[in-house]
C-alpha cells in the first residue's frame, strides 16, 4: 500500500505553498527525517522531512509549482516490500481529492488512527495539520472553539478558518451555506471570497425583537449584507488606463508581497490607530553602550563576543517597558483581550521584496549581549529566508527603526495580532534648553503606534514615558 506525501501546513494560517525543489528523485531510497523536498511559504523556505520509510516512487507535483494547496497529494512513498514500478498516480492527478459535503454525523471518538487517516487511493497520510481539532472533537459546554467552529441551522458544526470567519462577519456570510474546500472540508478564505463574489450565502439580518430567526426559504431573494464592505481599490485596468504603455513594466506579486499588501491593509480598516510621540536623549545611552562594547570578552578568533547597538537597547527598553505597564502587554483578541506574563518584542528586518519581524521572546529578562546576538542571528536567517514560522509570529509589540537611513520621524502600521509598534528615527544632534542656556545633546525621535481597542491614550502615554525613562536613564536595563 503506497504512503500518500501531502502538502504539509507549515504554519497555523498556512493554505497553500510552492513547491521550490525536490531533493529525491524518482527511485531513491528514503527513511525516517530525510529531507524530501524544500516549500516556500509566503515568509520562508521550509525543509520538508519523511516519516516513514521505502521509495519515493511518484513525484506528483513537479518543483516550480507554485500555490499547491495544503494536504494536496504531491508524492508517493512504496512502502517495504512493495514494486515502486506498480505504483499508480490517483486518477485525478496530483490533487487530493476534495471534499464533499461535510458529513451529518462527526466520525466516531474510538476510530482507529489508521482508519482516520485513511485515503480514497488505499494508502495513508503521513503529514496532516495538526492546528485544528479533529471533526470528532467537541469542545467543552460554554466553550467557544479557536476559530475552527461555529453551529449551521440544522444543529451541525462548520469548520472555518479564523480569517474566513472574520471575512464572513465583515460580507455577512453564512459559513453554513458555504461549501469548503480546506482540508476536511474546513471553509478557508478563497471559499468565502467566493460565495460574497457570487452573491450567494448571504446572512439574513436579524430581526430587532424576535428570540429566534426563521431561515429565509429556499430559492428566496438574496439577503442584504449585515454590514457594508470595506471599499476596493482600483482594478487592474483601472490602473493601467492613467498611463501610457510601455511607460512601466508589470511585476507579478510574490507570497510575501500579497500577505504584506493583505495583512496591513486588515490591520489599518480593523485596528484603530493613534500615535505617540517623544523625543529621547541619547547622551548617557551612548555613553554606557562605548563602555559595555569595549569591556566586551573575545571569542578563540579575536572577535567580540558582543556589540550592542542603539537598537539593542531600544528593544530592551521596549520590553521592560511592557512589564511596568502591564496593562498595556496585551492583545485583542476578538471578543476580549489577552494579556500577556512576559514581553515579546518583533523587531523589522527588511529583506528584498518585504520585511520579517522576528520575535525576542521574553525580552524583559534577557541581558543586552543576548538581544544582541540573537538579533545578529534572525536578521542574517531572514535574509537567507531561513527562519521558523514560530520565531515570527506572535508578540505584543513590534520595533521599526528607520534610523540607518536618516528617517527624522515617521509612523508605522500595527503588525496584527499585536496592539502596538515603534518607530524609531534617527539620534542626531540638537539644541535644548537646559538650566536656561542653550545646549547640544543627542536626541532620537519615537512614535508609537497604539490599537485603540486595547490601549486608550492615557495608557498608551504611560508606556511610552516608561520607554523614555529607560532610554534616559539606560543603567535601569541592567539591574
Amino acid at each position: 500500500m503506497p504512503i500518500n506525501v501531502l502538502m504539509p501546513a507549515l504554519s497555523p494560517t498556512m493554505e497553500k505553498g510552492n513547491l521550490a525543489k525536490w531533493l529525491k528523485k524518482e527511485g531513491d531510497a528514503v527513511k525516517s527525517g530525510d529531507v524530501l523536498a524544500e516549500i516556500e511559504t509566503d515568509k520562508a523556505t521550509m525543509e520538508v522531512e519523511a516519516i516513514d520509510e521505502g521509495v519515493l516512487a511518484k513525484i506528483l507535483v513537479p518543483e516550480g509549482t507554485a500555490d499547491v494547496p495544503v494536504n494536496d497529494l504531491i508524492a508517493l512513498i512504496a512502502a517495504e516490500g512493495e514494486d515502486p514500478g506498480s505504483v499508480q498516480a490517483p486518477a485525478g492527478g496530483g490533487a487530493a481529492p476534495a471534499p464533499k459535503e461535510a458529513p451529518a454525523q462527526a466520525p466516531k471518538a474510538d476510530a482507529s488512527p489508521a482508519a482516520q487517516n485513511a485515503t480514497p487511493g488505499g494508502g495513508h497520510m503521513s503529514y496532516e495539520r495538526v492546528n485544528q481539532a479533529p471533526e470528532g472533537a467537541v469542545p467543552a459546554q460554554g466553550a467557544k472553539a479557536d476559530g475552527a467552529a461555529q453551529a449551521g441551522p440544522s444543529g451541525g458544526r462548520v469548520f472555518a478558518s479564523p480569517l474566513a470567519r472574520r471575512i464572513a462577519k465583515q460580507e455577512g456570510i453564512d459559513l453554513s451555506a458555504v461549501q469548503g474546500s480546506g482540508p476536511h472540508g474546513r471553509v478557508i478564505e478563497r471559499d468565502v471570497r467566493a460565495a460574497a463574489a457570487n452573491g450567494t450565502g448571504k446572512a439574513a439580518p436579524k430581526p430587532a425583537a424576535a428570540p429566534v430567526a426563521e431561515a429565509p426559504a429556499a430559492g428566496g431573494a438574496p439577503a442584504p449584507k449585515a454590514a457594508a464592505s470595506a471599499p476596493a481599490g482600483l482594478s487592474l485596468d483601472q490602473v493601467r488606463g492613467f498611463y501610457d504603455k510601455g511607460a512601466y513594466e508589470e511585476v507579478p506579486l510574490d507570497g510575501m508581497r500579497k500577505t504584506i499588501a493583505k495583512r496591513l491593509t486588515e490591520a489599518m480598516q480593523v485596528a484603530p490607530h493613534f500615535y505617540l510621540t517623544v523625543d529621547c536623549e541619547l547622551d548617557a545611552l551612548m555613553k554606557l553602550r562605548e563602555q559595555l562594547n569595549g569591556s566586551a570578552g573575545v571569542t578563540k578568533d579575536g572577535k567580540p563576543l558582543f556589540k550592542l547597538s542603539v537598537n539593542d537597547f531600544v528593544i530592551k527598553a521596549m520590553g521592560l517597558a511592557l512589564m511596568r505597564v502591564p496593562t498595556a502587554n496585551a492583545v485583542w483578541a476578538e471578543d476580549r483581550i489577552l494579556r500577556f506574563n512576559n514581553a515579546e518584542v518583533g523587531v523589522a528586518v527588511a529583506i528584498d521584496g518585504g520585511l520579517f519581524t522576528p520575535v525576542i521572546r521574553k525580552a524583559d529578562q534577557k541581558t543586552l549581549s543576548t538581544i544582541s546576538n540573537e538579533m545578529k542571528d534572525f536578521a542574517a536567517r531572514a535574509r537567507a529566508k531561513k527562519l521558523k514560522p514560530e520565531e515570527y509570529q506572535g508578540g505584543v509589540t513590534s520595533v521599526s527603526n528607520l534610523g540607518m537611513f536618516g528617517i527624522k520621524h515617521f509612523t508605522a502600521v500595527i503588525n496584527p495580532p499585536q496592539s502596538t509598534i515603534l518607530a524609531v528615527g534617527a539620534g542626531e544632534k540638537r539644541v535644548v534648553v537646559r538650566d536656561g542656556a542653550p545646549a547640544v545633546v543627542q536626541m532620537m525621535t519615537c512614535t508609537l503606534s497604539c490599537d485603540h481597542r486595547v490601549l486608550d491614550g492615557a495608557l498608551g502615554a504611560e508606556l511610552i514615558s516608561a520607554f523614555k525613562s529607560l532610554i534616559e536613564n539606560p543603567m535601569g536595563m541592567l539591574v
